[in-house]
């Protein structure tokens, strides 16, 4: 053997070099990965993005004034001076739509981060504890569990005091807390099971024997390799919270007029159903693509995530 050999087989690799095809890859690159290659990815962001500026930002897509009636212009049709007409009270559909996304965009996100934190905390302390910790937080969740979501959500919301009424952002918020309440043992179930099956690795093991804390333990070892399936069912989940603020608010529930939603634009249509169905449509429309948006984007997250594709 020649000393270049000898060199050349005794020289570091190179730290920068990921050619190497037993290079180390996180789970998060490898999502990222395998989601910049999909399609569907790339479409559902693109819709959120656009649903996030209308929330954010209405003024960019529309200058009208929302609460602007035009009573002599009621039930207009399309074209007709407004790109989608004007509902029974003269509202501009389009401007309505618009302006819809923010209460829709805000009930989804807080809810799943609500439900995210109180079901994923319970759910990793049942998990990791076990014993009676675990009996107990599990009947607990069982509870709310067979609480039907709408109902129960109807039922909270009726015996909120008036108080919650007199700011948009306090209505919104009582839905969001009677969305977390009902809503965080599904994941709370999630994350049991997922801290679970991974508790009794190797590598948790020999955290513990190391005398690593239980804090430690968690959020080094556990809590990174649980968390895969709480993202995915979260990420779907937003969008059925999304259906079901509408849903509130078309019970009159909910957000209530004046506070603008999909929900109560949907209701207010039903009285012309049949003579003027653009009035139903459109919120409609927008509330599907919103729901959808989210759900492909959870699709596609557990395609990343699901190590039988990989």
């Amino acid at each position: 053997m020649t000393e270049a050999t000898v060199a050349e087989t005794t020289a570091p690799s190179d730290p920068h070099d990921t050619s190497d095809e037993g290079e180390v890859r996180s789970l998060a690159s490898d999502a990222w990965r395998a989601m910049r290659h999909n399609p569907l990815f790339w479409v559902s962001a693109a819709m959120i993005l656009v649903f996030v500026l209308m929330a954010a930002f209405p003024s960019l897509f529309t200058r009208t004034d929302p609460n602007f009636a035009v009573l002599a212009e009621s039930r207009s049709k399309p074209g007709e001076g407004t790109w989608f007409g004007r509902d029974l009270q003269g509202y501009d559909i389009y401007a309505r739509c618009i302006y819809g996304a923010r209460a829709s965009i805000l009930v989804g996100l807080f809810t799943t981060t609500g439900t995210v934190l109180v079901g994923g905390t319970i759910g990793i302390i049942a998990g990791y504890m076990g014993g009676w910790v675990d009996s107990l937080l599990s009947r607990i969740g069982d509870v709310f569990f067979a609480i039907p979501l709408l109902l129960g959500a109807i039922i909270f919301l009726v015996s909120l005091p008036e108080f919650f009424n007199n700011n948009y952002l306090l209505v919104v918020l009582k839905v969001v807390v009677a969305l977390v309440v009902l809503g965080w043992p599904s994941l709370a179930r999630l994350m049991r099971s997922s801290v679970i099956q991974v508790k009794p690795n190797d590598y948790v093991q020999a955290a513990r024997a190391l005398g690593a804390s239980p804090l430690r333990v968690i959020g080094s070892h556990i809590l990174p390799n649980a968390l895969a399936p709480m993202i995915v069912v979260a990420t779907i989940n937003l969008g059925a919270y999304i259906a079901a603020e509408a849903t509130l608010s078309f019970l009159g529930i909910g957000l209530q007029a004046p506070a603008i939603s999909w929900g109560i634009d949907i209701s207010s249509a039903i009285v012309g159903l049949r003579t003027t169905p653009h009035m139903l449509f459109f919120p409609s429309l927008f509330l599907s693509l919103a729901v959808l948006a989210f759900i492909m984007l959870g699709d596609a997250v557990r395609d990343a995530l699901d190590p039988k594709n990989r």
